[in-house]
């Protein structure tokens, strides 16, 4: 049998650095679109395949100059409304044109309604991003709500502030932060609710507080994602987040957490695409 010798193994490592860094490329650039049904007996007829298109935790990423790739996915996947669940901007390079830019094209394909990140509460360009974001036509859903109407039937879309906006969010108090939020919302007469909050850690918190339906993010998907394990860590879950991505369900609440489509500290993911996530509800009889 032939020895290999010093070349030959270095042929070989180079090929595999090559095939590696070409995968962690593609999976940092090539977007990817997860699916999912939401079944609940609360959803009017009239909302049935009613399809809701979420992009979180953007971090001023680009996708092809313009973000063409990721406008054109929005296109073909053809929504009845785009929601965006915070961190539009990175507090470590904030690039307002990119945000604007992108929320300016996304409304030209369907409604979009957004909520805030962390990384908004750590810039004092807030408010111009806000002012920025109604002008284009983006609702913007700070400690609100809107009736989302189709065909004379009604569900009910609730967005709240990330907590680290609040003056008691130094002191450890996230939960009761977003719980004062979403309790001064909510009315008996709401039908379906679907609540934008960036937070999937909160998860109990929202199942407690009746809550159909939650959009969330932040987690990015635990950034380095382990086969059978999941994500390997997250912001305000630590190591092996159970909150890092896809969807949770409990008693009547399902919560959609998306892994973003941008990076932040850590400029890399690995073994975790970024995607948009589309959910179709469905009424349950």
């Amino acid at each position: 049998m032939r020895k290999w010798n010093k070349k030959n193994w270095l042929c070989v490592t180079a090929i595999c650095l090559v095939v590696i860094s070409a995968w962690i490329v593609l999976g940092n650039t090539k977007l990817e679109i997860t699916e999912y049904y939401v079944t609940s007996s609360k959803i009017p007829d009239s909302f049935d395949r009613f399809e809701i298109a979420q992009i979180s935790d953007m971090h001023n990423a680009e996708f092809c100059d313009e973000n063409k790739d990721l406008l054109m996915l929005l296109s073909q996947i053809k929504p009845d409304m785009i929601v965006l669940t915070g961190d539009l901007i990175d507090s470590r390079h904030t690039d307002m044109d990119i945000a604007l830019d992108f929320a300016g094209k996304a409304v030209q394909i369907a409604p979009v309604y957004y909520v805030t990140g962390n990384h908004e509460a750590r810039v004092p360009e807030y408010e111009q991003l806000k002012t920025g974001l109604v002008d284009l036509g983006v609702t913007v859903l700070d400690d609100q709500k809107v009736q989302i109407t189709k065909d004379g039937e009604s569900i009910t879309l609730m967005g709240i502030l990330d907590p680290s906006f609040s003056t008691d969010y130094l002191f450890g108090d996230t939960e009761s932060v977003s719980k004062q939020a979403i309790s001064e919302l909510q009315n008996e007469s709401d039908g379906f609710t679907v609540l934008l909050s960036h937070r999937p850690e909160l998860f109990d918190l929202y199942v407690n507080t009746g809550v159909d339906l939650v959009f969330s993010g932040h987690a990015h998907g635990g950034q380095f994602r382990l086969p059978f394990v999941g994500g390997l860590v997250a912001p305000n879950q630590g190591f092996f987040p159970k909150y890092d991505a896809g969807q949770f369900i409990k008693e009547n609440t399902t919560m959609i957490v998306s892994r973003g489509v941008g990076n932040s500290i850590i400029p890399v993911r690995f073994n975790n695409r970024p995607e948009i996530i589309v959910a179709e509800l469905r009424p349950s009889y």
